[in-house]
């Protein structure tokens, strides 16, 4: 059953003073998942863009996944039936459901996010997460490791909970892993991270790497530029 869930956030929340685009959820600084794919590319990409508030236009890349995600979100709804993020779970529990752009929020780690779909049978959960390409990134499994994290969080699930990366427009979902204690692990560490880059307790860091530099479009307000 394809199920759209409607949203309802039951947290107070407020933006941060300096930040743009965290916010704060029960006294901790909550950012959205979408960055962790940003940090893996380069984190001195979140400083000027959030930080700094350096403004620049979409790329091409960017417009087209915009469109090709709305696209499918539209074709979606068509057959979805409405239902709360608690009832589809209860659901899932005695049948297959599907959903797509479903909110998950965990305030203790200070992460928030849309998953693009869900699958849930009565024996695992199935959270994936649509790319452009067909290359496992590690921000890119950063990214669905830590929306797998929210929804266990969220859920208290004991069922199997797996990530996957799909390759956007198709069914190819070209890498998957159990999300287990390792991986849990892993994520955790990243995510520290990146509060900790907010808070000013560690510097962010610039890519190494010329060709990200080439192709960035933050490239000529860039202090750390490699080419």
């Amino acid at each position: 059953m394809e199920n759209k869930v409607i949203i309802n956030e039951k947290y107070s929340k407020e933006n941060h003073p300096t930040i743009e685009g965290i916010q704060i959820i029960e006294g901790k600084n909550n950012f959205p998942i979408s960055w962790l794919n940003q940090q893996g590319y380069c984190e001195y990409q979140i400083y000027l863009q959030y930080m700094k508030g350096i403004k620049t236009s979409p790329t091409s890349a960017m417009l087209k996944g915009t469109e090709v995600h709305n696209t499918l979100e539209e074709k979606f709804i068509e057959d979805a039936t409405p239902a709360t993020f608690d009832e589809v779970v209860e659901m899932s529990k005695s049948e297959p459901t599907v959903t797509r752009e479903c909110f998950v929020i965990s305030p203790d780690d200070g992460i928030r996010g849309f998953i693009d779909e869900i699958w849930m049978t009565p024996e695992e959960i199935v959270i994936i997460d649509d790319k452009p390409g067909s290359k496992a990134f590690p921000s890119t499994i950063n990214q669905v490791r830590a929306y797998c994290l929210a929804f266990k969080n969220m859920t208290h699930e004991k069922r199997v909970i797996k990530g996957g990366l799909r390759q956007r427009g198709t069914d190819n979902i070209f890498w998957s892993e159990v999300f287990d204690d390792n991986a849990e692990k892993q994520i955790r560490f990243t995510i520290n991270r990146m509060h900790a880059l907010f808070k000013g307790q560690k510097p962010f860091m610039a890519t190494k790497n010329p060709n990200k530099c080439r192709s960035c479009r933050y490239q000529s307000y860039c202090e750390e530029c490699k080419i």
